[in-house]
């Protein structure tokens, strides 16, 4: 009976992950992603906007292919990716390389999981008023991965580790403040700006940059509103320069700000294993190549697929969506320093593979 159970289980498991990541083989994606050469660009449009964009298995497949040929083609000088629908640029899902030639993400709408790998790692990205961007995953028993090793730690200060370990959402010209964007654009001039994009005669990168820039100026929509996490600044630089968790948590107890004990109520409801392999994800990944860095990542995901937290996470807040996820280990403090190593352990002949 033990190992019906364990068989029974570890079925219930895969399929929670499957269903949250929606990678299912048998899925159609003809039209679900639509590859384009248009003027001097490659243009790609994620084009499940009732799915807010999430990327599945079928679309990575159709994508990376594309974006290969476009890099050796001599004729395509940019590379323009966006989401169809107008609510997101993409909220889910994974794709792990980054284009070589001038990428342009249109970051306008629910931008997370995926969608981060998506664009962050590319030469421009561009915010609007309705940009939505987060990087949720303690909340699900998982870490920011898609490269969040690498471009969080990069963040000003210690913003990124802020973001990777509340899930803290930012909005609008903040998301071009905080340094994930490179630009901002008021969400009606996109298209005007993609038609330009589109128009230019054989564009180097400062050609590009040029015209983003002109955009960018021109923009008003929360030109005068003050960064939302300005005044926090300071404190989030010191309370979350410490090396474990629980000294974080102890300096924003000993802050007492109203800001300061709200951090503290939402990360005592993150996944303790999470936090904590997250907090080391950044530090190692902070002086890593990102080639490196989506390595290390792997070998996370592995063991948090394998583990109890991640499908727990994934039933409680988005199967289930009780918000209500029984961690394992339920306390930080029982959470080990073993417990942590064993998720960044190299994995011999199935490690990933450049």
């Amino acid at each position: 009976m033990s190992g019906l159970a364990s068989r029974f289980n570890a079925f219930r498991r895969t399929n929670v992950i499957l269903q949250h990541l929606k990678l299912s083989a048998h899925t159609d994606a003809a039209g679900e992603v639509l590859l384009e050469r248009r003027g001097c660009a490659g243009v790609i449009t994620l084009n499940r906007p009732k799915a807010l964009n999430a990327l599945n298995l079928n679309m990575i497949r159709q994508i990376y292919p594309q974006l290969k040929k476009w890099e050796q083609d001599p004729q395509t000088f940019l590379i323009i990716i966006k989401g169809a629908g107008g609510k997101a640029f993409c909220a889910g899902g994974d794709i792990r390389d980054s284009c070589q030639k001038p990428y342009v993400a249109f970051i306008h709408g629910i931008t997370m999981g995926g969608g981060v790998g998506l664009s962050v790692h590319g030469l421009f990205r561009v915010a609007t008023e309705k940009s939505l961007f987060a990087m949720p995953e303690t909340a699900i028993g998982l870490f920011p991965d898609v490269g969040g090793g690498y471009f969080l730690p990069r963040l000003p200060g210690r913003l990124g580790y802020f973001l990777a370990l509340t899930g803290f959402r930012l909005k609008g010209r903040d998301v071009y403040r905080a340094g994930i964007a490179t630009h901002f654009v008021d969400s009606e001039k996109l298209s005007l700006l993609e038609e330009d994009l589109l128009s230019l005669k054989s564009p180097s990168k400062e050609n590009i940059a040029d015209v983003l820039e002109s955009y960018h100026t021109k923009s008003k929509v929360d030109e005068d509103k003050a960064f939302v996490l300005e005044e926090h600044l300071g404190r989030i630089n010191s309370c979350f320069s410490a090396d474990s968790v629980e000294q974080i948590i102890e300096n924003l107890q000993q802050d007492g700000s109203p800001f300061a004990l709200e951090q503290v109520k939402v990360i005592n409801k993150m996944s303790p294993t999470s936090l904590k392999i997250t907090l080391r994800q950044l530090t190692e990944g902070s002086s890593k190549s990102l080639q490196d860095v989506l390595t290390m990542e792997y070998r996370l995901s592995q063991a948090c697929v394998g583990g109890h937290d991640f499908p727990e996470g994934v039933r409680a807040v988005i199967i289930d969506k009780d918000q209500s996820p029984r961690w394992e280990p339920a306390r930080l403090a029982d959470v080990t320093e073993e417990d942590v190593s064993r998720h960044f352990r190299p994995l011999g002949s199935s490690d990933l593979r450049w």
